[in-house]
């Protein structure tokens, strides 16, 4: 499979080299899933899907353009260079597009283990999400389903440049879903839980995560509001990694590069508590972001992207590195629709010293959250907005759930007032533990 796509990269290449391009680079992505879902015990769908798409991106001077298409007969490859070259001398220059440098193109890949060898059958993925949901549905009080899903998934990406760059890996997938309903009347809540791996045998089983999704939906019962006050609040597992979803936003390189992140001068700068680490992984074995090469074939080392609370570094692609006058650090995303753009990979806030007990210990009147509403975050000035319930807390106990409060404040402030628990797991793209964060507003009754 990736011969044939490494192949077909090269030879539209070559037709866009032949039609003039000056330089050009080719992304083949080839895919299948296989997707079911049931409720109350019932199969509902069942889809499976596969595809080939093809990306080309022409250069011409300081000029490029990008085109794509799923066809690739010579006569549609032909087609697609030659409109790309022709885009190509229509588009306006830009003086830092190009290539990513030649004598920095990743020659070796590491062996990361994403591939699982077996392919589940439809049946096999039905029992998967019927146990789940069955798990679920079998606890007292669960009143309803909204389903469960059970999926599979294959993908092989293939990256060619003009300039001596030729690589490809393949990857698998496996996810696992519910979210059933508890109470009756005017006293319903719902919940969930997921789980998605590269090999199969590391997904959680479907009595982990029924029983999960059942427990969750019952604490959730008879939730109460809270008056509007100034409170600590912490962010579960299952939300806390979207902390670092802000963080990676704003040091991006096209953020940091048109000035409009909140972090644009905070380089070098304490942004976070002393001890704390931010770490972007992308060799992890098994890792659901991990990657043998970025999207312009440079080899990507794992980045302290906040060291002891100083930010050490943006996250960077050839692009955005030659408007900020630095050097890429691999960090290149590529789809086959359009140009590379940094992004994070593995991206982890690293385990505190206190457990979670300890941290809410020490809190007479705080906030647990556990699940997020909306997205209320501006990215050029910080300030934090968004829907939350979750569970208070009084005297260091979780005592009852909270529903329809919202939670703001201002991301530099609760970067600089984050404490992180000890239990991270690595169970997502981003990863973090149980994080407090002091001093933020509460805005309920």
């Amino acid at each position: 499979m990736s011969d044939r796509n490494l192949d077909l990269a090269q030879k539209i290449i070559d037709l866009a080299l032949s039609l003039g391009a000056d330089s050009a680079d080719a992304v083949v992505g080839e895919s299948a899933s296989l997707n079911v879902s049931c409720r109350l015990g019932q199969l509902e769908d069942t889809e499976r899907s596969e595809s080939r798409e093809l990306g080309l991106r022409a250069i011409i001077g300081q000029q490029q353009a990008f085109v794509s298409g799923t066809a690739v007969d010579a006569e549609a490859l032909q087609r697609l260079a030659e409109r790309a070259v022709e885009m190509a001398k229509a588009t306006p220059a830009d003086r830092y597009c190009g290539l990513a440098p030649a004598d920095r193109l990743a020659k070796d890949f590491p062996s990361l283990d994403l591939a699982d060898d077996h392919e589940p059958s439809a049946a096999e993925l039905q029992t998967m999400a019927q146990e789940t949901e069955d798990t679920a549905r079998a606890m007292a009080g669960i009143t309803n389903s909204e389903g469960a899903g059970a999926a599979w998934g294959r993908g092989t990406k293939a990256l060619v440049t003009s300039h001596g760059f030729a690589g490809s890996y393949s990857s698998t997938s496996f996810s696992l879903s519910c979210s059933v309903v508890a109470g009756t009347g005017d006293n319903m809540e719902r919940d969930y839980a997921s789980h998605s791996a590269r090999h199969l045998e590391d997904l959680d089983t479907p009595e982990r995560i029924g029983t999960r999704t059942g427990e969750r939906t019952l604490a959730r019962l008879n939730p109460r509001k809270l008056e509007s006050m100034k409170m600590p609040v912490v962010f579960d597992r299952r939300v806390s990694a979207s902390l670092l979803g802000h963080l990676s936003a704003a040091i991006s390189g096209s953020a940091i590069a048109r000035g409009t992140s909140f972090l644009r001068d905070a380089m070098g700068t304490q942004i976070m508590s002393a001890g704390l680490n931010v770490i972007d992984e992308p060799h992890r074995p098994r890792g659901l972001r991990s990657a043998a090469f970025d999207g312009e074939g440079l080899s990507p080392e794992t980045l302290n992207l906040v060291q002891d609370g100083v930010l050490q570094s943006w996250l960077l692609d050839s692009t955005t590195a030659r408007q900020l006058e630095l050097e890429s650090n691999a960090r290149a995303a590529r789809g086959v629709g359009g140009p590379p753009s940094p992004s994070a990979t593995n991206l982890y806030l690293a385990a505190g010293t206190q457990d979670v007990a300890g941290i809410l210990g020490d809190i007479g009147e705080g906030f647990f959250v556990t699940e997020l509403i909306g997205m209320g975050v501006n990215g050029a000035t910080g300030d934090y907005s968004r829907g939350a319930s979750g569970f208070r807390i009084e005297n260091g106990e979780l005592t009852y759930p909270v529903s329809e409060v919202t939670i703001a404040g201002n991301l530099k402030d609760m970067f600089g007032n984050m404490t992180p628990a000890d239990d991270l797991t690595f169970r997502r793209g981003v990863n973090a533990p149980t994080v407090l964060v002091e001093g933020m507003t509460l805005a309920g009754l």
